[in-house]
């Protein structure tokens, strides 16, 4: 799972590779008249619809690169040809990476870019050699 919504999921029999981006995100949200968040509450606390689920999948593999039609026909076969349950983890982990990010990512860890000892210093009197101009003695 990634922070740009991507995660690879058991599904089908292999690790498949699921994306939700804002347009995915909005297309589940039309599909199931609710909310990314809403959407992915009821599948965690067990109020799911069943478009929910399907919706999910759907989605994500069309934004992983699968094209509409083989999205359709994977999910006809493998997601409505089956009981609901087997796939609701998998839904789960989906949306979960598209709303939230990655769960093994490091939340609350600087990147580099917020520590000024590795940051180069953007002030323009440095740049040039000049003086600051309010030197104090």
């Amino acid at each position: 799972m990634s922070r740009d919504g991507s995660s690879e999921v058991p599904f089908n029999g292999r690790r498949t590779f699921f994306k939700l981006t804002w347009r995915e995100l909005m297309k589940i949200q039309e599909a199931c008249d609710a909310g990314p968040y809403v959407v992915l509450d009821r599948l965690v606390s067990g109020r799911w619809h069943l478009q929910d689920i399907a919706e999910v999948i759907k989605w994500g593999l069309i934004g992983g690169g699968l094209s509409q039609m083989d999205a359709l026909e994977l999910v006809e076969s493998e997601v409505e040809g089956r009981p609901p349950l087997e796939n609701l983890v998998v839904a789960q982990k989906v949306l979960g990476a598209g709303v939230i990010g990655s769960t093994e990512e490091e939340v609350g860890k600087k990147s580099e870019a917020a520590n000024p000892a590795k940051r180069k210093s953007r002030s323009r009197t440095e740049r040039y050699g000049l003086p600051p101009s309010s030197e104090t003695e």
